[in-house]
């Protein structure tokens, strides 16, 4: 037989431990090129730029 705890840990002091369990939200910000939102360090889904200079050509 193992151990078992003595007290009932209380929704309270479970909650407080899995504070920093959630996820945190998506950081967006809009593309310098064409004004759409999109992650940050990361070339443009709608438009293939990034920095000012078009990487990926997008097909019309």
């Amino acid at each position: 037989m193992g151990a078992l705890p003595k007290r009932k840990i209380s929704k309270g002091r479970r909650d407080r431990r899995r504070l920093h369990d959630k996820l945190s939200p998506v950081a967006l910000i809009e593309c310098d090129n064409c004004g759409a939102m999109k992650r940050p360090h990361v070339v443009c889904p709608e438009c293939g730029h990034y920095r000012g200079r078009e990487i990926v050509e997008k097909e019309v």
